[in-house]
């Protein structure tokens, strides 16, 4: 289990580094931990070692793992990183502190109402689909500005920045770029994008979030 404290420490010394050449404050970047699909005993060296940030892809796995971790380590922080379902709101709400993937009006209501009952404030990114590929989730680049006015106005949620997932055979950067300008036009501070094969460049284009998963915790089963 010493492999992925180790591999925690190496991506936080190049992400580090990565920020430095971009002439930025390494402490303004968030490691999210992607730890999907790995079971309480591959996380919890890693909690141990001291890091408190951690991605999840579905409320049901997270379910199944993370509140007998919390109890262990009350300070950790949950991301669900993944798409999210209208009825499993509630227990996303319930579990996490923060949802990278808010991409359609039906979600972003019922996460607005969700947040008001349980008296939570969840960390709220619209997810943009910046290469509008159509299997994809995420609004499209043209419409993400009205969107997160949408979110504000009309479903009460708070947004605090925005996420991408580039298409995996482009260049990235043209893509973080473009979330960057959005985010910059909107006023958001926040910006989740880079994974374990690209982070660096997420981080010279002002990424505020990376989701590193294989990078820390190896290959997934």
């Amino acid at each position: 289990m010493a492999h992925a404290e180790q591999s925690m420490r190496h991506i936080s010394e190049r992400i580090a580094a990565a920020a430095r050449r971009a002439g930025r404050d390494p402490s303004e970047i968030r490691l999210v931990a992607v730890s999907k699909t790995f079971a309480a005993d591959a996380i919890e060296p890693v909690l141990r070692a001291g890091h408190r940030h951690f991605g999840e892809n579905r409320v049901q796995e997270a379910q199944g793992k993370w509140p007998g971790l919390r109890e262990k380590y009350p300070d950790l922080k949950l991301h669900l990183i993944g798409p999210l379902q209208t009825n499993k709101v509630r227990d996303a709400v319930a579990l996490f502190d923060a949802i990278h993937s808010i991409d359609r009006d039906k979600l972003a209501a019922e996460l607005g109402k969700e947040m008001a009952r349980q008296g939570r404030r969840l960390s709220s990114f619209v997810q943009v689909n910046t290469g509008e590929e159509p299997q994809k989730a995420g609004v499209a680049p043209a419409t993400a500005a009205d969107f997160v006015d949408r979110c504000r106005k009309v479903h009460g949620l708070g947004i605090d920045g925005l996420m991408c997932l580039p298409p995996a055979e482009e260049d990235p950067r043209p893509h973080f770029e473009m979330l960057r300008h959005l985010a910059g036009g909107l006023g958001l501070p926040f910006l989740s994008m880079g994974m374990s094969g690209d982070f660096e460049v997420a981080i010279a284009e002002g990424a505020t979030h990376v989701r590193i998963g294989s990078a820390i915790f190896g290959a997934r089963g």
